[in-house]
């Protein structure tokens, strides 16, 4: 019985220490993946902020609830690409005037990266855009560099530096800054009178972003935890003389957006830590002991055999 056993054992914990680098560099890389049936809500605020309503014609002021909706298509994801479309809905609350803006966007992307895929009819409110950069998430084990991220509001992709490390509710992530440089991002056209120019007839005026948009990302997940956007939009005519703010606002999660994108961080991570981390070592320890142990009983087994 000893002579079966050691060899039984030797062939288990060979198995297992070969498993556990098999589990941490192949298996796990491919668990951990964004997936393609993703549903989700973040909802921002902006208190204080300045825009144009068009139909009373005058700028509004007042705070903005902003609600980010992102769902996945699976039939459009396949392979290593998957496809997320989002819909942002901007309203202010103080005011009570609904929809003062609405935007929609369709991104592909890498799901063990977030880099950009170009494909999928990518789209912002339905017009085509070729997507660059990380696209909604920030790639899993996030460094401290930078990165390039996709903008929507300019429809295209900028530098977001690493500026340090920061705790949100207790959790330690990294803070990158993105600076989007003055873009013309829309042209509009509107009665004269209501920019204050003189005629009775219409004007076509551009419409210029520029801002600042700041992530805290829990960098074993790449989760971003926290957001803030500071956005200037003005409009402007074709000498560029400044006729009137568009959007002027900072908006940041609310804070039970934090609290659930932290929670929903923290079980990320724990879960890609088992995986290339706890699991690993501990099948590596189990199989070096089975090792150990089936040396030992063959030994014996052998000097049992010879007496």
């Amino acid at each position: 019985m000893r002579r079966v056993i050691g060899p039984v054992l030797l062939g288990l914990g060979a198995f297992l220490v070969v498993l556990a680098p098999l589990l941490r560099f192949q298996v796990a890389d491919r668990l951990i993946a964004a997936p393609a049936d993703h549903y989700g809500e973040t909802r921002l605020e902006a208190p204080d902020a300045r825009y144009f309503n068009v139909a009373e014609g005058e700028v509004e002021t007042g705070t903005l609830a902003i609600t980010v909706t992102t769902r996945g298509d699976v039939e459009a994801s396949e392979g290593e690409r998957v496809v997320w479309d989002q819909f942002t809905a901007v309203n202010d609350v103080t005011n009570d005037v609904p929809g003062i803006s609405m935007k929609t966007f369709r991104g592909a992307f890498n799901k063990y990266t977030g880099a950009a895929v170009d494909c999928c009819d990518t789209a912002i409110d339905e017009e085509p855009v070729t997507v660059d950069g990380q696209v909604f998430l920030f790639p899993f084990g996030v460094e401290k560099k930078t990165y390039k991220v996709f903008n929507t509001n300019a429809g295209k992709a900028y530098d977001a530096r690493f500026v340090g490390e920061d705790v949100v509710n207790g959790l330690r992530v990294y803070k990158f800054e993105q600076r989007v440089p003055p873009t013309v991002i829309d042209t509009v056209t509107v009665p004269a009178s209501l920019m204050g120019m003189k005629g009775d007839g219409e004007v076509t005026l551009n419409r210029w972003y520029d801002g600042v948009n700041t992530y805290w990302v829990e960098p074993v997940s790449g989760t971003p935890v926290k957001q803030e956007q500071q956005r200037n939009e003005v409009l402007r005519d074709e000498d560029g003389v400044e006729r009137n703010p568009a959007l002027v606002a900072t908006a940041t999660y609310t804070p039970e957006t934090v609290e659930e994108m932290v929670e929903k961080a923290i079980a990320a991570k724990d879960q890609i830590t088992l995986l290339t981390s706890t699991l690993p070592l501990v099948l590596g320890a189990i199989g070096g002991v089975v090792l150990l142990a089936g040396a030992a009983a063959t030994l014996i087994g052998g000097r049992a055999a010879t007496r």
